[in-house]
């Protein structure tokens, strides 16, 4: 019998950045094979090469980079040689993508629904009576609810789970024979993510499609590929069987990253001592011990209706209240679009609150004046989801490290600079990236940059909406004890949003579940993942890819 030929094959694949005497090659001699049907998944620490090799692939490297070395076949035929015209009729009929960044891959200015009936009308997959239809039964198939409603909507309406799932559903619109999902769900909560997952893998075994999965996540490459190939500074270090790498790690790197990974089991990397604090609370907190007080918050959106007329009232938040203590960490996890990112916006000044009051230090938010705001924005800093909005792309890193320092008039140039290069080496960046360029940075390392910038005015509170999201195990492990040390050095408070059970586990002295704008249960890490109350976080927990591990 015959065996199969690999829909993908990928034979000593070099890539390289710059020319001449300054071109720096960034993938070395790179073979993979993936067969119909077969899901492969690409696992290694930011900037390790496995996005540009995915980009390769494409053949949708940077203007500075190119194929040095090797060939790219798709069923026959050589990817590395062909046309830029041969190219577009292959890029989404044949190869679906389906990028990390969903705000720079979705047009501010185009609706949702006409964004992904463009992606099939370019292939001629759009019949006219059933264009709407069909972007529909894209929408549903990828979760989004009310798709009939939110196909008019604009990409900033979307929260980010839901711009990234619009994404997906452009990737799947031609049915492609290879999908290459690079990171796919690092911006989704687990349950929509085992959705989407779920809907990959039936595609997979219903029409042979191919997936190539780029990730960081060793629980969800577990969980849904067929093999892993795991690479480190453009090279493979090790691949093989799902089982064989999750099981039988030959590769120090590989042992590392497993060793890394959070779960579940994880224990917290706080001090036994605020463990132990946060664990028996005071019966009656005063505002002294709180740096944060929020008292029945609400905040109601108005969603436009269809062809941007009239509009209802949509409540992204719903009469919440939770305190946080000075010095701790308060974690708000739940779905995207349950109303923690609002949350967060509310907390930083960024959203007007509808009622209710945000109380910081004891002064309430929304009653400051400007000076007093000013002042408000310097002791609370942001840390965003987003690390490739995150960084003005005209500045060097250095420039965006110290820009707060500038705004508060913080410092001599000198000092800033010298303020800039320590914040570097705490978030284990190199001094080198100082003067470089955002684009020159990886996702992971534009995020650690981001942290760095919100730690540069010392604040008393850092508010991380998906802060490590974006980051691989090893530097989130990193990120995750670095923050939980300037928090015992410098007293800092913490609110935490994440979809990552595992990591809000290891961090937080207290979690609260937020669904549908409502905080439906609360209480210390222990008591939220071991005994959970809600049935709604009994569904988180069941949904986290650790729990049906192919290996």
């Amino acid at each position: 019998m015959t065996p199969p030929s690999p829909l993908l094959s990928i034979q000593n694949l070099s890539i390289a950045f710059g020319s001449g005497a300054r071109a720096l090659t960034v993938v070395h001699d790179f073979s993979l094979d993936v067969f119909p049907g077969q899901t492969v998944a690409l696992v290694g620490e930011s900037g390790s090469g496995k996005s540009t090799t995915a980009a390769a692939v494409n053949r949708l490297l940077p203007a500075n980079g190119r194929i040095v070395g090797g060939d790219v076949f798709l069923d026959g035929y050589n990817l590395a040689e062909a046309s830029d015209r041969e190219m577009m009729s292959i890029r989404g009929a044949k190869i679906g993508f389906v990028p990390q960044d969903p705000m720079s891959n979705l047009n501010p200015l185009m609706r949702i629904g006409d964004q992904i009936a463009e992606a099939l009308e370019v292939h001629g997959r759009t019949v006219a009576k059933r264009g709407r239809a069909q972007v529909v039964e894209l929408l549903e198939m990828v979760g989004i609810p009310e798709p009939e409603r939110r196909l008019s909507q604009y990409p900033h309406e979307f929260s980010g789970g839901m711009r990234q799932r619009a994404l997906i559903a452009m990737g799947l619109a031609c049915r492609p024979s290879l999908l290459i999902a690079d990171e796919p769900t690092s911006a989704l909560d687990v349950t929509v993510q085992r959705r989407i997952l779920d809907q990959l893998e039936e595609l997979t075994e219903q029409m042979g499609t191919a997936v190539l999965l780029i990730t960081h996540d060793l629980a969800l490459a577990a969980e849904r590929a067929d093999s892993i190939v795991v690479m480190r500074q453009g090279e493979i270090v090790e691949a093989g069987k799902t089982a064989q790498i999750m099981n039988q790690a030959q590769h120090d790197y590989t042992q590392r990253l497993l060793t890394a990974a959070p779960s579940l089991t994880s224990g917290s990397i706080l001090t036994a001592t605020s463990s132990e604090a946060a664990a028996a609370p005071a019966p009656e907190e005063t505002a002294a011990e709180n740096i944060v007080e929020v008292r029945n918050l609400s905040k109601v959106f108005t969603i436009r209706g269809p062809g941007g007329s009239g509009g209802t009232a949509f409540t992204a938040v719903d009469d919440i209240s939770f305190n946080i203590p000075r010095g701790q960490t308060v974690s708000i996890v739940g779905e995207s679009g349950s109303g923690k990112s609002t949350t967060a916006n509310l907390m930083l000044g960024l959203d007007e609150v509808t009622s209710g009051e945000i109380v910081f230090d004891g002064a309430e938010v929304s009653s400051l004046s400007r000076r007093e705001l000013f002042a408000f924005r310097r002791r609370v800093q942001p840390v965003f989801q987003n690390p490739y909005a995150s960084l003005d792309p005209r500045y060097t890193i250095a420039e965006s490290i110290t820009e707060p320092l500038r705004v508060h008039r913080i410092g001599s140039k000198t000092e800033r600079y010298k303020k800039c290069i320590d914040l570097l080496d705490q978030v284990s960046l190199p001094t080198s990236v100082a003067d470089r360029l955002p684009h020159e940075l990886s996702g992971g390392q534009r995020q650690r940059v981001a942290i760095a910038r919100a730690l540069s005015l010392s604040p008393d509170l850092v508010v991380l909406d998906e802060a490590v999201s974006a980051l691989d195990v090893l530097v989130q492990a990193q990120t995750l004890e670095l923050l939980a040390e300037l928090q015992r050095e410098l007293g800092l408070s913490y609110l935490f949003i994440s979809h990552d059970l595992a990591v809000v586990r290891m961090i937080s002295h207290s979690v609260h579940v937020m669904q549908r704008g409502r905080i439906v249960e609360s209480g210390v890490p222990a008591e939220i993942f071991q005994s959970p109350q809600a049935a709604y976080t009994r569904e988180l927990l069941a949904a986290i890819p650790a729990a049906n591990s192919r290996a």
